[in-house]
């Protein structure tokens, strides 16, 4: 399903989460963590136990660190299940799932820090003729983006501007990571922006 389109559930804007209901995400995110670790799938969760907006349709990138360093990260660039399960859905696949490192070990789960970042609904761009036209279009430090192109889609959640703070190198590093060649602009190219609330077990 594209991103925007008018037959998707809509995501509710970034920034509508409470303490309270930042820290029971948080909560199941590990909790669905653990339960992988003891039976090999994600908790799940009843919806309806929860308050809105966790009831509610919603998208979430989980991130795991360990030690300062990256140990995965999963997530969901549109609302297709109830907030509160895409989390326990995206926490238990980026401590087992994310290809870039092997399955969470169970000595791992201590120092392993959460974050969850909670998209707000994409912003399709106008097409762009040329990449620095695609990359003026870009809020450094405040959009995630999405790219796509001939059915190859990859996106960086706004945390990625803190490594990548020029526009160009944001776009040709986000080319690649869709499994494009970084050098070059094709008209074709297909943009989206949106932002997130972010937040993790440092911050409550």
């Amino acid at each position: 399903m594209v991103p925007g389109s008018s037959t998707e559930p809509r995501a509710a804007p970034a920034g509508r989460l409470d303490p309270t209901a930042r820290r029971t995400l948080l909560q199941v995110a590990r909790a669905s963590i653990e339960h992988g670790l003891a039976h090999g799938r994600p908790l799940a969760v009843e919806p309806g136990r929860y308050p809105p907006p966790l009831a509610e349709p919603g998208a979430a990138f989980v991130t795991l660190h360990r030690g300062g360093r990256l140990r995965g990260c999963i997530g969901s660039l549109e609302p297709h299940r109830p907030l509160v399960a895409d989390v326990a859905e995206n926490a238990y696949a980026a401590a087992f799932r994310d290809p870039r490192f092997p399955p969470l070990a169970p000595q791992e789960l201590e120092g392993l820090a959460i974050g969850i970042s909670v998209l707000g609904p994409p912003e399709p761009l106008p097409p762009a003729a040329s990449e620095a036209e695609a990359a003026a279009m870009l809020r450094p430090g405040v959009d995630g983006v999405i790219l796509e192109l001939d059915g190859r889609r990859g996106t960086f959640l706004p945390a990625v501007w803190e490594q990548l703070p020029d526009p160009l190198l944001f776009l040709r590093h986000l080319k690649a990571k869709a499994g494009l060649p970084p050098e070059g602009w094709s008209p074709a190219i297909r943009l989206w922006r949106y932002t997130t609330e972010s937040f993790g077990e440092e911050d409550t």
